[in-house]
């Protein structure tokens, strides 16, 4: 199968050019500067005219709830989301049912994945006090990392005692993926909410319960043990300015692979929490009450001026569907979590022309770098010889987003009724035409991501 596509303005690498993609057998095998036409026959030809051509998203932190929480998300449904946004690989996050702390389970999870995922996907291994001696069966080429809970969690998922950190910091060899929220702290604030408001405070309370003390506490515990021990810690979904002064600023924009220059420690920002602050609960209420919190307008632009002085080094979802009757409530009644892969690249090039960011830096956080920091084979980069992995999107082309284009299984977005001046045109996942014209190809399925 020989698939050009042509007229297309290429971004990647930190250039923007106007230039044509040659597929063959799912790989990219030609990239032509300009737009000349290849003289050999082609069995299609996608005209990119008018539309950037971007790598394919990488999201480094998805929550798909399969297996066992499978009424709010499964597989199926929420990687036909990834495909609708330009998502063309998910890592999945392990607190499913049974949790992903076992070998058996993390097996069955790619079981799972093989039949039912529409695009490329691996799975995060979860850390507790108890299953440190397993990391060494861990296979580094099939996942990209560990992930802990350094803070309130559900289950057997929380690693709080100190002896079960500081072995696992010392004795990992893959990436840790960091959850850092202080539990006692969140505790605390809890009672004294419950004591002045009642016993389930409004949602514009949780920012002050899940509060920036919280969250930098436990990262600073984070980043003291990623050092004393040479960890490499990547800090998901960071939320305030204060914990931005304990992340060191990181080019990794020349290292592929990854290589020991890199500094241990690198964080994540979520377009959630680029996006909103806690002005916004008033309007949205639960529907964006997350773990952590969304916080205030001076964390968000914080986070937001983090895009481009190295900070920050990937943007991730954190995508984690709930149902709607789920979210009833306030801080102690309603779930934490929101459904956001199906609107996060436009969501990010929005704040692309408000000036945030470039979209040449948008194209590094959100697919070089995840493709470099976690060391992923071929994909992330538009490079020949690799995975076409690709997303067409195109500039003032205006549409709300209705419940009906909603592809998650919980049917709802904290984006609805929102007006986007970008479109996902179409997504190329290992060269198929995954998504196009509003339809996913639910017959299509993905590939296991190789790393190192």
């Amino acid at each position: 199968m020989r698939t050009i596509v042509a007229g297309g303005t290429l971004v990647n690498e930190d250039r923007t050019f106007d230039g044509t993609i040659v597929i063959e057998d799912g790989a990219i095998t030609q990239i032509i500067q300009g737009h000349t036409h290849p003289e050999a026959s082609s069995d299609e030809v996608i005209d990119a005219s008018g539309c950037f051509v971007l790598p394919g998203i990488i999201d480094d932190h998805v929550h798909f709830r399969e297996p066992g929480l499978t009424e709010k998300a499964d597989i199926d449904t929420e990687s036909r989301a990834a495909a609708a946004g330009g998502v063309t690989t998910y890592f999945d996050m392990p607190n499913t049912v049974p949790q992903t702390t076992t070998l058996e389970a993390l097996e069955g999870k790619f079981a799972l994945a093989a039949k039912k995922s529409h695009v490329n996907y691996s799975f995060f291994f979860g850390a507790t006090n108890d299953n440190i001696a397993l990391f060494e069966q861990l296979d580094p080429h099939r996942i990209p990392g560990i992930k802990v809970f350094m803070g309130s969690s559900t289950g057997n998922m929380l690693v709080d005692r100190r002896e079960s950190l500081e072995q696992l910091f010392s004795s990992a060899k893959l990436p840790l993926m960091a959850h850092c929220e202080d539990t006692a702290i969140i505790n605390r604030n809890m009672a004294e909410a419950k004591a002045r408001y009642g016993e389930d405070p409004k949602v514009i309370h949780h920012p002050e319960i899940r509060s920036e003390e919280a969250c930098y506490e436990s990262t600073r515990l984070a980043v003291e043990l990623a050092t004393k021990h040479h960890a490499r810690l990547h800090i998901a979904h960071l939320t305030t300015a204060k914990e931005l002064d304990l992340i060191p600023a990181n080019d990794i924009s020349h290292l592929s692979p990854l290589t020991s220059h890199l500094s241990s420690i690198t964080a994540e920002v979520t377009p959630s929490h680029l996006y909103f602050c806690d002005r916004d609960y008033v309007g949205l209420g639960t529907r964006i009450k997350c773990n952590p919190a969304i916080k205030t307008e001076r964390d968000r632009e914080a986070l937001q001026r983090s895009l481009s002085d190295g900070r920050i080094t990937v943007i991730g979802t954190d995508h984690a569907p709930h149902l709607l009757s789920q979210k009833e409530g306030g801080c102690a009644k309603a779930v934490s979590g929101m459904p956001m892969i199906q609107f996060s690249l436009v969501t990010m090039l929005e704040l692309v022309d408000n000036g945030i960011l470039t979209l040449e830096r948008l194209v590094e956080l959100m697919c070089h770098n995840p493709a470099r920091l976690f060391e992923v084979r071929q994909r992330g980069f538009i490079r020949e010889g690799y995975q076409a992995d690709l997303v067409l999107v195109r500039p003032n082309t205006a549409w709300v987003c209705t419940k009906n284009l909603i592809q998650s299984k919980c049917g709802w977005s904290p984006m609805e009724g929102h007006m986007f001046l970008w479109r996902v045109e179409r997504t190329l996942c290992n060269g198929h035409t995954v998504y196009a014209d509003g339809k996913v190809d639910t017959d299509y399925i993905g590939q296991p991501v190789a790393f190192r």
